[in-house]
């Protein structure tokens, strides 16, 4: 694909709102990061279309991971997906380059995610349903394996989406970006603005508390 002849958000829009290259993203295996990183995005921000397709093949799946961990419907979570690519792709230019581009990009998604929440939750339609489709793809799934075990899998994935609704919000956030959105401990502490070791700390506890709420809830059971 040639890259656009200017560096306009509409040339990057887009990538954003084709939806190809966001449905069949991939892991970038060479990774995005650092020296690279800003790189990339200072070719994204000129009009590179190569440059904004490895930032959406970096991002996406990571993106997609954690609002599936919200959003059981698979066109809406793509849907939140793409708009916050979209997002990306109208502010890339404002972004200052601090180092933080992670945190920026999953901040975005977020308030994304709340968006559609708060519009969900006028409409009286639940969202929170996504951690069965999360818990199977955390715990990897096998084709071949016996009805049994798929029942079982389906009852590990409702009660580990009891107990996370159970955490208050910033519990529930952190777990969320940690282990649905894939980011790590230092994209973390850049996230909430908070030092390393009490990032983790409260990541500790957090899966402390959700520890003892999937305990209870088995002696419950």
């Amino acid at each position: 694909m040639d890259a656009p002849s200017d560096s306009s958000p509409a040339s990057r829009l887009k990538l954003a709102q084709a939806g190809e290259p966001v449905a069949n993203a991939e892991h970038d295996e060479r990774g995005l990061g650092g020296d690279e990183l800003e790189r990339v995005l200072r070719s994204a921000v000129g009009g590179d279309a190569r440059a904004w397709e490895r930032l959406v093949a970096n991002f996406a799946p990571r993106i997609h991971g954690l609002v599936r961990a919200h959003v059981a419907d698979s066109d809406l979570a793509m849907e939140i997906v793409q708009s916050t690519f979209t997002t990306v792709a109208t502010k890339l230019a404002e972004y200052v380059e601090s180092g933080r581009f992670e945190s920026w990009i999953f901040r975005i998604a977020m308030n994304r995610l709340r968006d559609e929440m708060r519009r969900r939750r006028r409409h009286a339609k639940p969202m929170d349903q996504g951690h069965f489709d999360s818990a199977q793809r955390v715990g990897g799934s096998n084709s071949s394996e016996e009805p049994g075990e798929g029942f079982d899998r389906a009852i590990a994935a409702d009660r580990l989406t009891a107990a996370l609704s159970q955490l208050n919000s910033e519990d529930r956030e952190i777990v969320d970006l940690r282990h649905f959105g894939g980011m790590s401990f230092k994209e973390l502490a850049a996230y909430f603005e908070e030092p390393l070791g009490t990032l983790l700390a409260r990541h500790h506890r957090a899966l402390r508390k959700l520890r003892g709420i999937l305990e209870s809830r088995g002696h419950d059971g």
